[in-house]
């Protein structure tokens, strides 16, 4: 079981995910809706892996992972994009990003990268 951040500026979406992981039994330990919360939360609750929205407002999600790994290097995150950001997918793991989750998301690829990235 891990202690997961879930990032994402949609609520439908941070429901959606919270759902997914809570079914693999995964504990959420918060929920952010932007790479701004996203750090302060994160530096707060140490969680074991992070899910992390792409686009978001305030600051990006490749922006938060930036500095998050700068500060915590262990620090486990998997990013969430959409069709069509394969660019941005490229720069994340450049940035450190252990894998990336594609919408709309199908829950057992979604459990399965959160086990692939803690083992």
């Amino acid at each position: 079981m891990a202690r997961v951040l879930v990032v994402d500026d949609a609520k439908f979406m941070r429901l959606t995910l919270t759902n997914m992981l809570s079914h693999g039994n995964h504990e959420i330990v918060g929920e952010a809706e932007n790479g701004q919360e996203a750090i302060e939360l994160f530096r707060e609750l140490q969680p074991d892996i992070v899910t992390m929205d792409i686009t978001m407002p305030i600051m990006s999600g490749i922006d938060a992972l930036k500095t998050i790994k700068t500060e915590y290097p262990s620090a486990k995150v998997v990013m969430c994009s959409a069709m069509g950001q394969q660019k941005m997918v490229v720069e994340a793991i450049e940035a450190g990003a252990k894998d990336f989750i594609v919408k709309p998301f199908d829950e057992s690829r979604v459990l399965e990268a959160i086990k692939r990235v803690l083992s």
